[in-house]
């Protein structure tokens, strides 16, 4: 898994460097992820609890994710799409694991109880719409949190769409997300929107529809100076 990743998180940014020369169409969407963008990555968060117990991260985030830049049937996955229950998904992941080192869902996501949201982040948000520039929050996530995700942001004056994959029935990468997502924005022109996200195979998919996509690291400063800079060459 981890080699996989590497691999693919290389060729990624190589593709990306060899692009930064290529003019780029004037952007008229902007399509944030939420967690591992506007708030701490819940990757990150496995892999410090797989640490704590001694165990290999990139195999926990495995047994916890499945392979996440696939569309599967890992019962993450089917969560995600809305398809079982919270309930449902922690049992099936705790049966994943080997005996010896059985894997609590709620525990390995607990450190995320403690994160604070990037008010930076907000603030770029905020200021994109500000611009003129449409704005929506593409993420894969979990109905039993909506409520909880949806507290932590000015969601309506951030947004003018929400793609939840719990209640649309499909995650990324599954190109069908982003195409959703830009068809409920009104831009028809893929070419013309910029996609952030935490996870390389997300944003590899966008590429491929054309989206600009911008890598959001732990450290997530450098990526919003990159939405900076195309903001900043706006007609």
């Amino acid at each position: 898994m981890s080699d996989f990743a590497g691999a693919a998180r290389r060729e990624l940014e190589a593709e990306r460097r060899n692009r930064e020369d290529v003019p780029v169409p004037s952007v008229q969407a902007v399509l944030f992820d939420f967690g591992g963008v506007f708030m701490a990555s819940p990757f990150a968060a496995v892999r410090v609890f797989a640490a704590g117990l001694g165990l290999a991260p990139e195999r926990v985030v495995e047994i916890v994710f499945g392979a996440y830049d696939r569309d599967t049937d890992h019962p993450w996955h089917r969560l995600e799409r809305g398809e079982v229950s919270l309930a449902d998904a922690r049992q099936a992941i705790f049966d994943l694991a080997a005996p010896g080192h059985r894997i609590d869902l709620f525990e390995a996501l607990g450190s995320l109880r403690d994160t604070s949201i990037r008010e930076d982040v907000i603030a770029l948000a905020r200021h994109t719409r500000a611009l003129g520039v449409k704005t929506a929050i593409v993420t894969n996530n979990v109905r039993e949190f909506g409520d909880g995700w949806r507290a932590m942001l000015p969601v309506d004056e951030l947004f003018d769409v929400v793609v939840d994959s719990a209640h649309v029935g499909v995650r990324k990468p599954d190109p069908r997300i982003f195409r959703l997502a830009l068809e409920r924005l009104g831009v028809g022109a893929p070419e013309r929107a910029v996609f952030l996200d935490d996870f390389h195979g997300n944003i590899a998919a966008a590429e491929r529809l054309g989206m600009r996509g911008i890598l959001v690291a732990e450290d997530h400063r450098p990526a919003m100076e990159r939405l900076r800079a195309l903001l900043a060459a706006l007609p």
